[in-house]
Order: C-alpha cells, then sequence, then structure tokens
C-alpha cells in the first residue's frame, strides 16, 4: 500500500470534510428548501450554542423575559439540539393542536425514561402504538363519563382529612398528601393508604426526582447519552448513582401494589377497583401477548396512583397559602357554602350552587401552575410556520406560566382573585379557562384531570365549610408574613410555610368530629 505524504493527508481530510459539508447543506436545503430563518431568540456561540444563556433556575420565569423581547416563540440551541418555547396560547394552539401529527412526541428522556425507569409513564413515551394503548386503558379509567364513580371515595377521604387537620393542624402538609394518596389508592387499587405507607413514601421519592430530572437536559446525559457507559464508581458520577436509587424505587411504585392486588383477587380478598377490573378480562395464557397486554394495564394503574396523589396535592396546598394571603376571598367562599349548605359537609351535588367556590377552583389552578413548564413535545419532522424553518427533532416545550400570567387575559395575574372568572354572579364563559395550559396541551394533555379537579372540589369545600386558615403568629401575636413563592422543576410546589388552621366554630367542630360516620 503506497504511503501517503503530509500533503496527501491535507487534501484528503479537506475532502471528507468538504463532503460532509455539503451533505448537510444539501440536508438543510432539502428540510429547509424557502432559505426561512429560524425563530428569533438569544445569541448562539458555535458548538454550545446559547448554553450560557439558557435559564438553568425556575426557568419558565426567565423564559417570560425573553418574550417580551424576542416576542411570544424563541429558539434556541444548546450543544446542537434546539429548543422551541412557546409563550401564548395562540402558538401553542397552532402547534400542539393544528398540528398535533407533527408535534406529539416526545424527546428521548435519557435518565428520566432510559436511566431512572420512569419508561412505564405514558406522559414521558415517545409517540406512536406503545403510547397509545397505554392512554387508552388509562382513559377508560378517567374520562368525564365514568370519575363520577369515585366521588364516594374522595368525599370519604375529604372527611377523614379534616378530622386529621382537626387533631394535628401543624401537620396539614402530610395530611395534605395523606388524603389525597387515600383517595388515588381506593380507586386505583383498592387499598387504604394506612396499609400501604411505604408505597406512598416510595412514590413521593420517586416524583422528587422526577421533580429533579423531568426537563430535558437537567442531566448532561441526556445531552451525551453516550456518558451512559460512565461507571457508578467514576467520579463525578454522582447523578448516575442517584438513578440507580431512583431506578430501584420506581420498580417497587410500578409493580407492588398491582402484584399484591393480584395476590388478593386469587385469594377472593381483592376490593372492587380499577385494577381488578383491568385483570378481569385479562388472559392469563402465559403468552407474550398476554404479558404485554399486563405491562401496558400495570402501567396505566401505577399512572394513575402518580398523577392523582401528587398532582393535586400541589394545588391544594397551594389554596392553603392563598387562604391564608387572601382572607377576604376565603369569607366569600365561606358565605356561599354556608348559603348552600346551611350547617352540613358538602357533597358533589352542591357544586353547579356554588359559582364563586368553582371561580376559586379556577384560581387555584391559574395563581400557581403545578406544571409552569409543559412537558416537552417533540417536533418529528422539519416544519414552517408563520415564516419560520422549525428543525426536525426541535424539543417545543409550552410556557404554562406566561399563558396563565398574562396580563391582557388576566388583570393584575399575581393576585389570587377568583372574581376574575364571574360575571353577575355566574362563572364568565368568555374568560380564558386555565385548564388550556395547566393540564398540558395538545393529544398530549393530561387525561387524568377530571379526577384531579373532583379531588380539588372536594378537599376545598371541606376545608373552607369548617375551618378558618390564618397566618401563623410570631413571639409577639403578630401575623408572620407568608410569601408565595414556588419550588423549581417540572413539578412545582409551595415553598415551606406555615399557617393557623382552627376550626370556624363548634358547630363546625362537631360537624368534623361527626364526619368520619359519614
Amino acid at each position: 500500500m503506497p504511503s501517503l505524504s503530509n500533503a496527501d493527508i491535507c487534501v484528503l481530510a479537506g475532502l471528507v470534510f468538504g463532503a460532509w459539508f455539503a451533505h448537510g447543506y444539501i440536508q438543510k436545503r432539502r428540510e429547509n428548501p424557502n432559505n426561512l430563518p429560524l425563530p428569533p431568540g438569544p445569541k448562539s456561540y458555535p458548538i454550545i450554542g446559547s448554553f450560557f444563556s439558557a435559564p438553568t433556575y425556575k426557568a419558565w420565569l426567565e423564559y417570560d423575559k425573553w418574550f417580551k423581547i424576542y416576542g411570544d416563540m424563541v429558539y434556541f440551541k444548546v450543544f446542537g439540539q434546539g429548543f422551541l418555547i412557546l409563550g401564548s396560547h395562540e402558538r401553542i394552539y397552532d402547534i400542539f393542536e393544528r398540528r398535533s401529527s407533527n408535534y406529539s412526541d416526545r424527546p428521548r428522556l435519557v435518565m428520566l425514561n432510559e436511566m431512572m425507569g420512569w419508561d412505564y409513564v405514558f406522559a414521558f413515551q415517545r409517540y406512536g402504538t406503545w403510547w397509545r394503548r397505554h392512554r387508552r386503558q388509562f382513559h377508560d379509567h378517567f374520562h368525564p363519563n365514568v370519575v363520577n364513580k369515585y366521588h364516594p371515595i374522595q368525599i370519604g377521604s375529604a372527611r377523614v382529612f379534616v378530622r386529621n387537620l382537626l387533631e394535628s393542624p401543624e401537620k396539614f402538609r402530610y395530611h395534605i398528601r395523606y388524603a389525597l394518596a387515600d383517595s388515588i389508592l381506593k380507586a386505583t387499587y383498592g387499598m387504604d393508604v394506612e396499609e400501604n405507607e411505604s408505597y406512598v413514601a416510595h412514590a413521593e421519592t420517586t416524583l422528587a426526582g422526577l421533580a429533579e430530572a423531568g426537563h430535558p437536559g437537567s442531566f448532561l446525559v441526556d445531552m451525551f447519552p453516550i456518558m451512559k457507559v460512565i461507571p457508578d464508581w467514576f467520579p463525578g458520577a454522582e447523578w448516575k448513582r442517584k438513578a440507580n436509587v431512583w431506578s430501584y424505587i420506581n420498580s417497587i411504585v410500578s409493580n407492588s401494589l398491582w402484584n399484591s392486588v393480584k395476590e388478593r383477587m386469587e385469594a377472593g380478598t381483592a376490593k372492587p377497583c380499577i385494577a381488578t377490573a383491568m385483570l378481569e378480562d385479562l388472559l392469563d395464557d402465559d403468552s407474550a401477548e398476554s404479558k404485554e397486554e399486563e405491562t401496558v394495564r400495570r402501567g396505566a394503574c401505577a399512572n394513575g396512583f402518580l398523577g392523582g396523589a401528587d398532582t393535586t396535592v400541589s394545588l391544594v396546598t397551594s389554596f392553603f397559602m392563598a387562604m391564608a394571603l387572601y382572607p377576604d376571598v376565603q369569607k366569600k367562599a365561606q358565605a356561599e357554602l354556608d348559603q348552600v349548605l346551611g350547617g352540613r359537609l358538602p357533597e358533589f351535588s352542591d357544586r353547579p350552587s356554588l359559582p364563586y367556590v368553582n371561580a376559586l377552583l379556577k384560581e387555584s389552578e391559574r395563581w400557581q401552575p403545578v406544571f409552569p413548564l409543559a412537558i416537552a413535545h417533540m417536533s418529528s419532522n422539519a416544519d414552517e410556520y408563520d415564516g419560520y424553518y422549525i428543525p426536525k427533532g426541535t424539543y417545543v416545550i409550552g410556557n404554562a406560566w406566561s399563558i396563565l400570567h398574562d396580563p391582557e387575559f388576566y388583570k393584575d395575574p399575581l393576585v389570587f382573585n377568583p372574581d376574575r372568572f364571574l360575571k353577575d354572579g355566574e362563572i364568565d364563559p368568555s374568560v380564558r379557562d386555565p385548564n388550556v395550559a395547566s393540564f398540558g396541551f395538545g393529544r398530549r394533555i393530561c387525561p387524568g384531570r377530571f379526577f384531579a379537579d373532583a379531588s380539588l372540589y372536594s378537599t376545598v369545600t371541606h376545608v373552607l365549610t369548617v375551618f378558618d386558615i390564618k397566618p401563623n403568629l410570631d413571639e409577639n401575636g403578630k401575623e408572620i408574613e407568608i410569601k408565595p413563592d414556588m419550588t423549581d422543576g417540572l413539578l412545582s410546589y409551595p415553598e415551606a410555610f406555615q399557617c393557623r388552621i382552627v376550626p370556624r366554630s363548634k358547630e363546625g367542630e362537631q360537624l368534623i368530629r361527626n364526619s368520619g360516620l359519614v
């Protein structure tokens, strides 16, 4: 074989580079034949893109500032990966609804799905048949025409909740999580929270991991999947050791209660629930098809528990914070409840007669959204939109916080004000419903939102009927200021705060004590 001179090597390298550049140029022109520009965004540098500009803490607030500079559609790259952030309902509707066939996929979530074991949760699955099968199973048990069958469970959990608040009001955060976990455990697995406290604790741990790793790029392995091969013991690989712990706990959350229901069904002790309904018509022939279908149904049940036990926790906790900060709103809602209920505890049949309370529930969803940045979608193919080019594989994220705090639609958006949803004492249909952003977008909107809404209604109405929520007092008897701050992460919760929760009257206290008999 003839040897190559340095000059020959340089020429050969130039040809290879030229061929690579030409291929990339041709590919780009093929995908972007009109040579349209990318949407505007922050300054980009070679290789790293906008790495130094991309926000790392409460990104929704920084993106909201960007919208005022670049418009309601901002594009940037980080290490070659494109991000498109949408900041208005109009953009989100165009992209996620009208062009849903191209924008319903999810990114490859390396840390979350491949390392932490969240691939059983259909919210993070890639768009396709596998996702549709999971969502269909879930939807069959949580669509708006069937969730009313869970109302007795939700009422019962709310009444246990107010009794627990009476006994130890300082533990209100614990009681919130306990009550909401109880209702979804009973609905999904036919079990009480008392016998599954360790399961709830595992779920809290894995959800904390979700909050930390849920946004693409939260960990570098999302950008550089080759990092998966780094051994656990390698210096700086703490992220991988954390992933291993989360993966182990996730396997418990996704499998343990499903297996318990199977054992109880065999013993004849299982209570009717979603899991038993799914298992009853599942063929047990040990075939690959049956095993695959069981995987789908098991995942759908775990999805139900995780969504119902956690999303609403943030909403209810924010409600407690809002009532302590806005006593006039609290008094107005209580007056409506007193008029309608006449000295009894609420039922779901009362809801049509409680317009102000319904407005308060909408404001609870809007004021401090659980998902201030919705889970990222991904463009399946290159697209042209409104004079811009959107490359294939772009991560597209709707900024729910910006939509729900748009002063054009919600005057004084940082203020908790249920009256914004009312006109002449009734819900005003012309006011934008927070549901357009609070539960995701397009085909990936959360199908558990109807159960969550019912849980929120039941919990809030019971609390307001029998309790006053007030700020804590310092040693001098002055109210301690509560700041409405929220945590960072995919799931956002109110930062730690304390409040006083006291019975409104002796009659209210008696209602609470009698509630355990209902």
